[in-house]
């Protein structure tokens, strides 16, 4: 599994493993806790497993957890999709960058997302089963929302946004997010 560092978002990783093809298919490894350990993470710090499956150009995001934030392992199982982590940490050293990703269930591709940054991401085929570790229970009081279409993130989503959650349709602007933080 080669591993590595996200350049626009410190502390990210992406981890790549090796798929095996043959006439039956493929098989890979896609979490090695040695690997995970190697970059400074601990494999024992995920809690929680989690699955969405979407349908072409649905959007999901952009969500970050508040208080002590949350720290995920994300992959496309099955599909593709377009990944987006924005760094959303005051003191790092990348904060408000921006990182993309194209994430298929060929590739088994994972992002590790650190605590404190926004995710999101859009299907771009018929169907797209993302998986998630997680490394805290799921408090739905410390959901936050981003604006997808926020103009200071420009994100450069690739479909038109076919359907997205109410939540996420009504998800202030960054600069609102940001100011709530503060105060």
């Amino acid at each position: 599994m080669k591993v590595t560092e996200v350049p626009e978002i410190s502390g990210a990783y992406l981890f790549e493993p090796t798929p095996h093809t043959d006439e039956r298919g493929f098989f890979c490894r896609t979490f090695d806790a040695d690997v995970v350990r190697s970059v400074g993470l601990d494999p024992a710090a995920f809690v929680q497993d989690s699955v969405s499956r979407s349908v072409r150009g649905v959007l999901r995001g952009l969500h970050l957890r508040s208080g002590a934030g949350e720290a995920k392992l994300v992959r496309c199982s099955y599909g593709e999709i377009f990944d987006v982590v924005v760094d959303l940490r005051p003191d790092s050293p990348t904060y408000l960058g921006r990182a993309f990703f194209e994430l298929s269930g060929e590739t088994q591709a994972t992002v590790y997302v650190p605590a404190g940054c926004a995710h999101g991401f859009q299907s771009l085929t018929e169907t797209s089963d993302v998986s998630y570790r997680i490394d805290r229970p799921h408090d739905p009081a410390e959901d936050v929302t981003i604006a997808f279409d926020d103009p200071d993130l420009a994100v450069p989503w690739p479909l038109p946004a076919a359907s997205m959650s109410a939540r996420d349709r009504k998800a202030p602007s960054l600069a609102e997010v940001l100011k709530r933080r503060e105060g």
